[in-house]
Formats: structure tokens, C-alpha cells, sequence
């Protein structure tokens, strides 16, 4: 089995048979981060080129790892440090990367739709690491993989995610990918930062936190979206963290094994407390170690089998 798509731009564009075929994959790329010499020539002579809007530690980290330990050449261009400061539009400098004949470009964004529009433009397979609040589908896939690595399977499993839900992209593809699936998926969070419309997504709001975490076997945070907020929607961090944050006495009403997870990066003592971040059943690290296999599993199926 192959993905039918050369490009990656929404959980929208993957089956549920594509899904499995991702996370079965990054199993095997998962071995090659653990041995002494960390590469393989699967992907010798094809070009990365990681194309960089926004500010980034994990994901540009990661894909350029992923890329590396696949034997590719990997090439990182940054906004600021490119002809975007000089006014390049997005459509020429699509083409011109293009020009150079690269196999795949990653691409983040802050414009809802910038990695769809160049897939339709460029013959090289496009990958959508994050644009605007629309979608993040590595990170689904991440979480995903992290998620049926500690629990074993997806289907059926109750998931939380708590948080910033309508600035999130993070969550739009999570929401995609669990329901997906066969995961239950319920959200929590300030109204002010839930959309009204949030069950015709098939999923429940819980206002509460306290209730919401009862039965669920995930709890996913999320971090508070200041930069695209446009204004606040909650009085004070404080505020926000007395009703919304994730610590010791919230989870005396969740199950005792329950996982929590976070994309990151991490508000100290505002989304999660301290002493929760540190504890064993929070595996936020694991998320992160998971990023470098699915993505080098998506490299390979994307462009290392044609």
C-alpha cells in the first residue's frame, strides 16, 4: 500500500488505512533513532527543503533531523532571512524553490491555506507542518503514534483536549484524526475560546474541567494562542490556570492511567503545573522523540517509494 497523494496539507487528505500505513512505518523509522550510528541512505540524493514562515523549535527540529537521518539533503530557509524581507510574494517563491528541483518542501505558515496553495502549483510533494489556526496534521499524526505506542490502539479510546480550541490548529487535526479513528473526543476550555460549533464536529463541551476529566484516558493541553488571539479572552493567567490548568487535584478525578500530553511549547504553571509536567504519566517528551519517526516515515512514503 502507497499514499495516494503526493502532498500532506490536512488529515482530510489521509484514510484511515493511510493513517495505520504512517504510524506502522514510523515504528520501523523509530529503530534507526536508537542505534549508535543514526542514518540510513533511504533518501539519498532527494532535496528537503524546510520553508519556514513562523517561529519554530520542535517541528523545524524535527523534520530536519527526520530528513538528515534519512541520508537527504536538507535545506533550511527561515522568513526573515530570505527574499520574503525584500516583498517575494508566496507563489514566487514557490516557483523558484521549484526551479531548483527539490523533491519536497515542509512548509509553515501563518495564512490559513499558504500549503495548499503551493501544492497546487509545484510538482514537488508539499508538506503542511502548521498554517494559520487551520491544521497541523504531523502533529495529529505524532500524537497519534504516541498515543497507540502507550495504549496500545486508537479506536475506542476517550480523549480530552483542554485549552485555546478555537485558535488551534493543532487541535483541528487531532479532532480529524481521533474521530477518525473510532476515538471519543470531548473538549474543554473558557467559551470564549471554544467555537459555538464545536459539536456539529462530532465531538461534546464539557465546561468544567473537573468533570471533563473523568473516564477519558487522554488528556491533551494545549497552549493559549496569545499571537492570534487578537485580543484577550480571559481576565488573567491566573484566572486561567485556577479554572483550566492541569494539576495534582484535577487529576484526582481522572483515571490512574490516564496520559497527558501537550504539543508544546509549554506555559509553566499556566496550562500544566510543575509537578505534572515531571510525572510519569505525562509524555510530552515522548511526543517529541515520536515527531522525528513519523515525519521520517512521511518522507519515505511521500518521496522516498516514487
Amino acid at each position: 500500500m502507497e499514499l495516494k497523494n503526493k502532498d500532506l496539507i490536512s488529515i482530510n487528505d489521509v484514510s484511515p488505512d493511510e493513517i495505520n500505513l504512517i504510524l506502522d512505518t514510523a515504528v520501523s523509522m523509530k529503530e534507526i533513532s536508537s542505534r549508535e550510528i543514526k542514518k540510513v541512505p533511504t533518501l539519498r540524493g532527494k532535496t528537503i527543503v524546510n520553508l519556514f514562515y513562523e517561529a519554530s523549535t520542535r517541528t523545524r527540529t524535527s523534520f530536519e533531523i527526520a530528513g538528515k537521518r534519512l541520508s537527504a539533503d536538507v535545506i533550511n530557509i527561515s522568513a526573515r532571512s530570505s527574499s520574503v524581507v525584500k516583498g517575494e510574494t508566496l507563489e514566487d517563491t514557490g516557483r523558484n524553490l521549484q526551479a531548483m528541483n527539490p523533491d519536497q518542501i515542509i512548509v509553515r505558515h501563518s495564512c490559513a491555506g499558504a500549503p495548499k496553495i503551493l501544492a497546487e502549483m509545484l510538482s514537488a510533494s508539499i508538506v503542511n507542518a502548521g498554517d494559520g489556526s487551520h491544521e497541523h496534521p504531523t502533529q495529529a499524526l505524532l500524537d497519534a503514534f504516541t498515543i497507540r505506542e502507550k495504549k496500545g490502539v486508537l479506536e475506542g479510546l476517550k480523549v480530552l483536549i483542554v485549552g485555546d480550541i478555537t485558535h488551534s490548529r493543532v487541535v483541528r487535526s487531532n479532532i480529524l484524526l481521533l474521530l477518525k479513528m473510532g476515538a471519543e473526543v470531548a473538549v474543554s476550555g473558557p467559551r470564549t475560546m471554544v467555537p459555538l460549533f464545536i459539536e456539529s464536529l462530532g465531538v461534546s463541551y464539557v465546561p468544567d474541567i473537573n468533570d471533563a476529566v473523568k473516564d477519558v484516558d487522554v488528556i491533551m493541553m494545549l497552549r493559549i494562542q496569545l499571537e492570534r488571539q487578537g485580543k484577550t479572552l480571559f481576565p488573567t493567567l491566573r484566572e486561567y490556570s485556577r479554572f483550566f490548568g492541569l494539576n495534582r487535584d484535577v487529576l484526582k478525578n481522572a483515571k490512574k492511567d490516564v496520559l497527558v500530553m501537550h504539543p508544546g511549547p509549554v506555559n509553566r504553571g499556566v496550562e500544566i503545573s510543575p509537578d505534572v509536567l515531571s510525572a510519569p504519566y505525562t509524555v510530552i517528551l515522548d511526543q517529541v522523540e515520536n515527531g522525528v519517526a513519523v515525519r521520517m516515515a512521511l518522507m519515505y512514503l511521500l518521496t522516498g517509494k516514487q
